[in-house]
Parts: C-alpha cells; structure tokens; sequence
C-alpha cells in the first residue's frame, strides 16, 4: 500500500470507526448482561482511542482548577438534590420529591449555563450548544436513535396513555439535564483540563455514581458507567448535545422507565416537567440572547478603532 493511500485511510478511520463503535455497543444493549456492558464497552472505547488517530493530545496536565471545583461543588449539588428526593422523601410525599428532584435538574443546568456564560464568559458552545457540527451531530443521533428504538421499544406493547405518556415527559426532562449537565458541561470540563481520554472516563464514573440518588446498586451502576461511555463518545465526537438529545437519551430512559414499571404519575405530572424543561430552555435563550449582544458590542468597539486607523493611514 502506498504512503498516499496510508495517509488517507488514517484520515478516514476517525470518521467511520467512531459512529461503527458507537453502533455496535447500541446493539449490544440486546445481550442483556450489564456486567459484560459495563467492562467491555469502556475497554473497546480506551483500545479505540489509543489506536484511531485524533487531532487533539490524549492526555493533558494542566488542569483549569476553578472549572474543576465548579463541577465538584454542583455534582455534589445534584446528587443531595437527588437523594433527598427519592431515598428521603420517597414517593411517600409526592411534593417534597417533586420539588427536590426538579431542584436538582434546575441547578444541573442553570448552573451550568451561569458559570460558563457569566462567570467565565464563555460561549454556550462550550456546553455542546449551538450550531456547530449540527448536521452531523443530528444525524448520528437519529441512526443511534433508530438502531436503539428497534432493539428496545419495536412491537413493544404500550399501556394505558396516562400510563406512558407522563413518563415520556420525564425522559424529555431528564434528558435535557443529563445532556447539558454532564455531557455539555462536566466532560467539557474534564476534557479541557485532563483530555479527551480521561474526560470521558471522568465523566461517565460520575453519570454512573449519581444514580446512587435513585437508590441503584454497584451492578446497575457498573452498566451505566458503560451506557455514560457511549454517550460521552458520542458527543465527544460531535461536540454538539443535539446527538443525545431530544432522541437518544430520552429514548433510552422512556424505555427502561416503562420496562421498570415501578414509576406511576398522573396526567397532571406532564404540567410539572413541562414547567422545568421551560425554565431550562428560558435560561439558555436568555444566555443566548446575552452572548449576542456582546458580541455585537464588541465589533461596534472595533469599529471606531478600524475608522481611526483608516484616517491615520490616509493621514
């Protein structure tokens, strides 16, 4: 083989080895063995990630400390938020699990959002937010999507509409949180202080570790750990939230909260996280709306500078 058609296979392995794994470890989801999920679909992503070119260092030691402490103080945050809420308050009192549990989607992702546009002036798309790679990202999400609604919620025999639709309501909530919060924000972080490698492994422990909120054990854990790897890979790739949702994670939590059963809401529940999802989508707007017109305060600081600069060379 010559050293052209070497040159443009390392080019080409990226783009396809990536989507190829992230494929394969959605099928995989039919075995049905979490411990064989959890261990071998994060050593399949390390093995890949040595191997398969990248354009940024795999590793990195210069870790930014005030990112690093903000992601620890809100983890930490979110994850009393969720304890209270559902090992505390239980389903024995709706409201106070209802109020602690939107508590800690609100803070997953208003804080998120303060820190990062606010606080450190930064633009939305360092949470995966905004237009870049958006096709892509859109279409990854929609095979990933595809190839998981086929194993999972094909033929699968829906109940009653207030028996299923409530909680498609709590997916497209969840969700929104889990992608701003740990994808678009916490794997950011870690990426930018630690690398790619260790920013996804970072990442998914954590998505793991905070279903201890929702009272799950080491092995259910263990599973997830190797589902928060296919998500980080995912955005990872992308460096866009629109892969993971509004289809794939949504998708994934409707379908194991249904097979669960255990959760049981009234049509009035859809009001409440409908409420959330709102108040999350108005504070991005706002951030939005902010970075624009800063933006544009910019470059109308520029201009008098370029018209003086003009007047001196014409001088």
């Amino acid at each position: 083989m010559s050293g052209t058609n070497l040159s443009r296979t390392a080019q080409l392995l990226p783009r396809y080895a990536w989507p190829a794994f992230l494929v394969g470890a959605i099928l995989l989801l039919a075995v049905g063995n979490p411990t064989v999920y959890g261990i071998g679909v994060p050593l399949a992503a390390l093995v890949l990630a040595l191997v398969v070119p990248i354009s940024r260092p795999r590793w990195t030691g210069h870790p930014d400390w005030r990112d690093v402490g903000a992601v620890a103080a809100l983890y930490v945050g979110v994850v009393a938020l969720f304890w209270l809420a559902f090992r505390v308050f239980t389903q024995g009192n709706t409201l106070g699990l209802f109020l602690c549990f939107a508590a800690g989607m609100l803070l997953g992702v208003l804080g998120p959002v303060a820190y990062t546009t606010w606080i450190r002036r930064r633009g939305l798309a360092e949470l995966g937010i905004g237009r870049a790679n958006l096709g892509s990202a859109f279409a990854l999400g929609l095979a990933l999507a595809a190839v998981q609604f086929v194993i999972t919620l094909w033929g699968y025999p829906l109940p009653r509409p207030v028996d299923w639709v409530p909680l498609a309501a709590l997916a497209l909530t969840v969700g929104f949180f889990e992608a701003v919060f740990f994808r678009g924000f916490i794997q950011s972080r870690l990426e930018a202080s630690f690398g790619p490698i260790a920013g996804v492994a970072g990442a998914s422990a954590l998505y793991a570790a905070y279903h201890v909120g929702y009272g799950m054990d080491a092995q259910e854990m263990l599973f997830l750990f190797g589902l928060g790897v296919v998500y980080a890979v995912a955005f990872s790739v992308t460096r866009n939230l629109i892969v993971l949702w509004p289809l794939l994670l949504p998708l994934g939590s409707f379908y194991n909260n249904l097979r669960g059963g255990s959760i049981q809401m009234p049509w009035e529940a859809i009001l409440g996280f409908v409420d959330v999802l709102g108040v999350m989508v108005a504070a991005i707007w706002f951030a939005a709306r902010r970075e624009r017109r800063r933006l544009a305060g910019a470059l109308r600081g520029r201009e008098p500078t370029r018209k003086r600069r003009n007047l001196r060379r014409r001088a």
